[in-house]
């Protein structure tokens, strides 16, 4: 594998990861550099946006919900061919769960991902509130974990040069290289709403968003530093083992529902379903298309329905032919997938919309609570995840509460990341099922 890689982190959210690692991405491609791109943990709407940069998937790496075989195959996969391979993390470098015993690097960390692979560290400094003070806050994560290495900062919303030159003086008294200075720039933001950024395909101007985010780095990124520090991974061949899936493919033809409202499915669960054999067949609820009728199972991943209730309430074709389609083949949803599938879905000003009724829970937008954490999953009857008894490790990420139960019998016992055991969750009824559960991995 001829692939360098780095890792693109920061001490805490919200500190311009996304932007760095987008306008790097761009940079490198203008440079007619092969570049590919991955993201740490389990974020859904990053991963979309540096496959808009560099033209090619982007899979997840996430060291708590996946076996380490598969984060190996993974990386191998997704940075063959590559000249760089830039992972972005999540949240602050060292923010993750509580390691389990023996495995102290199954957290969920960045710095998991960085201490498997051998990669080093550009660490993104948002210097907004503070001048030399950043250097304390570089020495500090630079010497946390010898088994991370920082390869320089990035100093990010500059008000100015004299403040630039404060920050990178104290912080290159240091010996850690200070590889770009971004100044303030309303124009860079990337917009969001409630589940992180609004989608890359939502964009109607994300071409000219790249290109400003290309001339970003071009003009104040050190491009040259920044490859050269890139290392090798360091990782053993890990092909495809044989028979070897993150989870099965519930069906051999595959009905996904697939636009605005459906759009979070993980990229790695796709190839490895298509791998086992199985084909994908993307249908539109929102353009009122039924599932295929030549799908032997269909599958309704999360996304914003709270967004698209409207439509999707009067989307008749879409219901009556799901409802026809579940009456003899399996029907599952995940999050988003899950509320269609209940009685009603209320929106955000309060009104209830009619879904499909295939379960018999409520959901409610209006009500907002966040839910969000790793969870581990045992199924408690035969399905589209496995065998009862099977182990599913993911996550869940929603502010929608359920607001009536619906008296369906329980998809899985749910416990969080510390094996704290929660209520069972979910539903199954007949041929259907669904969860607030996004499932990433089979587990132990």
């Amino acid at each position: 594998m001829t692939a360098r890689g780095i890792i693109i982190a920061a001490p805490h959210s919200g500190a311009g990861k996304t932007t760095v690692t987008l306008a790097l991405l761009a940079a490198l491609a203008r440079r007619s550099l092969r570049v590919r791109a991955a993201k740490a943990g389990p974020d859904y709407i990053d991963a979309a946006f540096h496959a808009a940069v560099t033209g090619a998937a982007s899979v997840n790496l996430d060291s708590w919900a996946m076996p380490g075989r598969l984060l190996d195959a993974l990386a191998m996969e997704a940075a063959d061919g590559a000249d760089v391979f830039v992972i972005e993390g999540v949240m602050g470098l060292f923010d993750g769960v509580r390691g389990e015993p023996g495995s102290p690097r199954r957290r969920g960390a960045t710095a998991d991902i960085a201490a498997r692979f051998g990669l080093p560290v550009l660490l993104v400094l948002d210097v907004a509130r503070q001048a030399q003070s950043a250097a304390a806050v570089a020495q500090g994560f630079a010497a946390h974990d010898p088994a991370v290495r920082i390869a320089g900062v990035v100093l990010n919303r500059l008000a100015g040069e004299r403040h630039g030159a404060l920050v990178a003086d104290a912080i290159s008294a240091l010996d850690i290289p200070v590889l770009g200075a971004v100044p303030r720039d309303a124009a860079l933001a990337v917009p969001e709403r409630h589940l992180g950024l609004v989608q890359a395909e939502e964009h109607f101007d994300l071409t000219a968003l790249i290109d400003r985010l290309a001339a970003v780095a071009e003009r104040h990124l050190d491009l040259d530093g920044i490859i050269a520090s890139a290392m090798p991974l360091n990782i053993a061949a890990a092909p495809w083992e044989e028979n070897f899936t993150p989870l099965p493919p519930p069906g051999q033809r595959i009905a996904l529902a697939r636009d605005q409202a459906f759009s979070f499915v993980y990229p790695h669960l796709i190839a490895a379903w298509r791998r086992a054999g199985a084909e994908i067949l993307p249908f539109s609820p929102l353009a009122d298309e039924p599932p295929p009728a030549s799908a032997d199972s269909c599958w309704l991943p999360g996304g914003y329905p709270e967004l698209h209730a409207a439509p999707l309430a009067a989307a008749g074709n879409f219901r009556t032919g799901l409802q026809r389609f579940a009456a003899t083949r399996p029907v599952h949803g995940e999050c988003g997938g899950y509320m269609v599938l209940g009685e009603s879905l209320e929106d955000a000003s309060g009104q209830s919309h009619a879904m499909t009724a295939l379960l018999g829970h409520s959901t409610s937008f209006a009500r907002r609570k966040l839910h969000l954490g790793y969870r581990t999953a045992r199924l408690l009857a035969d399905g589209v995840l496995g065998r009862c008894g099977t182990i599913v490790r993911g996550h869940e990420f929603h502010y929608a509460s359920l607001v009536t139960p619906g008296g369906d019998a329980p998809f899985a016992e749910i416990a969080d990341s510390e094996g704290r055991a929660r209520s069972p969750a979910g539903g199954r009824r007949g041929h259907v099922s669904g969860t607030f559960f996004h499932a990433i991995a089979a587990g132990p």
